[in-house]
């Protein structure tokens, strides 16, 4: 067997370890599903920028409480045997962190709830009394999001392979030694992709990632 390729598994959340956008049934249970399908439409469509997109998912929590928010990430339909191809990957020498445009109070319930090492979002809101503030100076820009994760963990980038499935994520593909669309409905991004991957299982991700030959060999 040929030694493991990847020190740093980089994973995003939305669309990719959740089954469906992450933040559909947050909009639901909030009353704010008429304003995220809104802002999901013009933003395929390419009437808004992520930025905007991203400000407009965020808004949806506002008022209510973080752990209002931990309640409904903790019930939203994701894949299956994210623990177990955490803990493969932790076996084969990986660290594994999230990379996502979620804000830190959610990112940071997925690394404690599966086990990742680190996890790097968008921290533009203020928590107040336990209570979520309205977004400011929204920025998505994922490849910023990574150089961090890199220094923090002293990993190059040709040795790290990302997992995603939307556009921003494409953007990060060319920057690191590998990239897997999952579970993505963009061809696009598919095509960015070295490999493009559909299942309900993270075990079967971890797996995948074990086939992956860096492009640089």
């Amino acid at each position: 067997m040929r030694p493991f390729p990847w020190r740093l598994v980089t994973v995003d959340i939305d669309g990719t370890l959740t089954r469906g956008h992450g933040w559909r049934p947050i909009a639901v249970a909030f009353g704010r599903l008429a304003a995220f399908e809104s802002s999901n439409r013009r933003f395929y469509a390419h009437e808004i920028g992520e930025d905007e997109h991203l400000a407009n998912i965020l808004g949806i929590a506002v008022g209510h409480t973080v752990a209002e928010v931990e309640a409904l990430v903790d019930r939203t339909p994701k894949l299956d045997g994210i623990v177990e191809g955490v803990r493969e990957l932790h076996a084969r020498g990986a660290r594994v962190a999230l990379l996502s445009h979620n804000p830190s109070y959610v990112t940071s319930c997925y690394r404690q709830t599966f086990g990742f090492d680190d996890d790097e979002g968008v921290d533009a809101q203020a928590i107040m009394d336990g209570r979520i503030g309205p977004p400011v100076g929204v920025h998505a820009d994922k490849r910023a999001g990574l150089k961090l994760l890199l220094g923090r963990a002293g990993v190059l980038s040709e040795e790290t392979v990302h997992i995603g499935d939307g556009w921003s994520d494409a953007r990060v593909f060319p920057e690191v030694g590998g990239g897997i669309a999952l579970n993505s409905p963009l061809p696009d991004v598919r095509a960015e992709a070295d490999l493009a991957l559909s299942t309900d299982d993270f075990r079967a991700v971890a797996a995948a990632v074990g086939r992956l030959t860096p492009r640089s060999e």
